[in-house]
């Protein structure tokens, strides 16, 4: 082992060590009291189910992260990436296969090693605190469509950077930065259609008092969407959403079966009102954009470090081949994609209560919103008292006793 390789073990370990001890803050955050927002809401039984919830689940991802970060440290410390390399190498082709076999062995082995833990969390925790649904066919169904739907898209993407950089060297990273953004928003369009359609059957929503509310809702505010639809997500959970896809007339408004199966029409308009305000108030468009500016930096900073000995020699390599070095940077990049995704979940917050208030604006229904967001918190299980770090690193939308406040607040000032 060198300096090199040293420094990524402490990179590595110290990344594990901050979401550990932002996990173990946020269960030691754990309240037993109901917060009086939630009397009528929570019992005491449900109350502690949630709070058992969380344990469960925060314990079960320090254990799976733990296991994941001792993987990561064995293989580096064995040479496991030259391995690999060695066994790519040996079908002799050009630099473009020769990396996709190189890419894809890591992909499918990182996959095949997160298959029990997928499994425990589904049809153990899942199953015990009343949210699954589904059955073994439709796990390993879900799992092959995503291996597939994952390696055809990494091979797509994988093969351009790394076809650019190894033709175009100081430029590449500029029209890597476009492919990217153009085959993103491809995927953006096509994705409602074609993609999204493996996993779930969507089907239009039936004439009735909810569609009927939506559409009197969608004219007043000028929204033209392509259509609604409802999701069959109760075969696989028992959770409630709600979401758009797609843009200009291709937009469409989703609705799980269980929202639906929940709430009234009020409630449910309000959340559509909430998601209808994301695309009014320019969110959609902002996040794309940071994302496009949080690849172009991720691809500058690549191509300050691709062709660094050190890299190569920090993960044992006894060569250095472009596509190993890409996969290299992104153990490299960690802290600053953690960094940028602080950032963007702090905006993500700030655009949910943005969101929020346009909802209650213009539907003028802030007793139904509330009790929308009540009732979902119930139905999820969901952390009534997150730890200040945990919501500060991870929540991209702010803790609901926060968004109640902000209702009550916005809703008295308006006089609804």
């Amino acid at each position: 082992m060198n300096i090199y390789t040293l420094l990524i073990f402490c990179l590595l370990v110290g990344i594990y060590l901050i979401q550990t001890v932002t996990d173990l803050l946020n269960i030691k955050n754990i309240s037993n009291d109901i917060p009086k927002e939630f009397e009528g809401f929570f019992d005491k039984e449900k109350y502690t189910k949630s709070q058992e919830y969380l344990k469960a689940n925060t314990n079960f991802s320090i254990i799976s992260s733990s296991f994941m970060l001792l993987v990561q440290l064995v293989f580096i410390v064995f040479g496991g990436f030259n391995h690999t390399n060695n066994i790519a190498v040996s079908f002799g082709f050009g630099t473009v296969t020769t990396g996709l076999i190189f890419a894809g062995i890591l992909l499918f082995a990182v996959e095949i090693l997160k298959i029990p833990f997928s499994a425990y969390s589904i049809f153990v925790i899942e199953e015990k605190f009343g949210f699954n649904k589904m059955n073994l066919k439709t796990f390993f169904t879900d799992f092959l469509k995503s291996l597939i739907i994952t390696a055809i898209v990494g091979a797509t993407v994988f093969s351009v950077i790394l076809w650019l950089f190894t033709n175009f060297f100081q430029y590449a990273w500029l029209y890597a930065f476009v492919a990217i953004v153009v085959f993103q928003l491809f995927l953006t369009f096509i994705a409602p259609i074609v993609i999204m359609p493996l996993f779930n059957k969507y089907t239009p929503l039936e004439d009735g008092d909810l569609k009927a509310s939506i559409e009197k809702y969608a004219k007043k505010e000028n929204f033209k969407m392509k259509g609604l639809f409802k999701m069959d997500n109760s075969k696989r959970s028992t959770r409630s959403n709600a979401f758009f896809t797609g843009f200009g007339k291709s937009r469409r408004i989703v609705l799980f079966d269980t929202l639906i199966k929940n709430h009234p029409v009020e409630e449910l308009t309000s959340v559509l009102a909430h998601e209808m305000g994301h695309f009014k108030l320019g969110h959609i468009i902002r996040q794309m954009i940071f994302s496009f500016i949080s690849t172009g930096i991720m691809l500058f900073i690549l191509s300050l470090f691709i062709n660094e000995t050190w890299l190569y020699s920090a993960f044992l390599m006894q060569t250095q081949p472009v596509y190993a070095g890409i996969i290299f940077f992104a153990f490299l990049y960690t802290p600053i994609s953690l960094m940028l995704s602080v950032i963007a979940s702090y905006f993500s917050r700030k655009h949910e209560y943005e969101a929020d208030a346009y909802a209650v604006t213009t539907y003028k229904h802030p007793d139904a919103m509330i009790n929308a967001l009540k009732k979902l918190s119930v139905d999820n299980l969901s952390n009534l008292y997150p730890h200040k770090l945990k919501v500060f690193l991870e929540y991209s939308h702010p803790p609901i006793l926060e968004r109640i406040n902000a209702i009550d607040k916005l809703s008295s000032n308006l006089k609804l």
